[in-house]
């Protein structure tokens, strides 16, 4: 028996499933394809059949950087995470009588969903998403706030990013702005 005949698993039909995402995220496929090719892959039988849906589009890129850092901490002073900087899948950003800046315009994602805790005590914090990714804000203020500005939705497949917490005496502010280019490297 080939290996194209082998019968898929749940998981390589939705590892394929993600490969057809990605790709109408990126513009490869029209949105009016995506759901035929989900048919197929979610239909498939063998290793075959997968190949048959997916086989023009490239393969997934996996992160290889380890996550620059999984929080940030202001108690009387300040934290700044912007430019080039890996995010993992949870990122806690704290914050006491101090805030800071949380930057994603650069940032390489390491999950199709991220979740960024943020708390502020008598402090702040300021989080740039790009414009292309679909955000939603959970979080709440006690004398204070908790909000976003700008629409939710990024274009269709785009990652996910999630922001929650609280504010109390301060606040927690999100907003989207475009995605900044850099050269020789590929967003993913």
């Amino acid at each position: 028996m080939s290996e194209r005949e082998l019968l898929a698993s749940d998981g390589e039909r939705d590892r394929a499933a993600e490969r057809v995402r990605e790709a109408a995220a990126e513009g490869r496929i029209r949105l009016s394809d995506v759901d035929g090719r989900l048919s197929r892959v979610y239909e498939a039988r063998t290793r075959g059949d997968l190949e048959l849906a997916t086989r023009d589009l490239p393969e997934p890129r996996v992160v290889n950087e380890r996550p620059t850092s999984r929080a940030a901490v202001a108690v009387f002073g300040g934290y700044d995470r912007g430019g080039h900087w890996v995010v993992p899948a949870k990122f806690t950003a704290w914050s006491m009588f101090g805030g800071g800046g949380i930057d994603l315009t650069e940032a390489q994602l390491t999950s199709r969903e991220t979740v960024i805790t943020a708390v502020a005590l008598w402090g702040g914090a300021d989080i740039v998403v790009p414009d292309d990714v679909e955000v939603e804000v959970k979080g709440f203020g006690i004398f204070g706030g908790f909000g976003k500005s700008g629409r939710n939705r990024g274009r269709p497949g785009a990652p996910r990013i999630v922001i929650r917490g609280f504010a109390m005496f301060g606040g927690v502010g999100t907003r989207k702005k475009p995605r900044k280019e850099r050269k020789g490297l590929t967003q993913g």
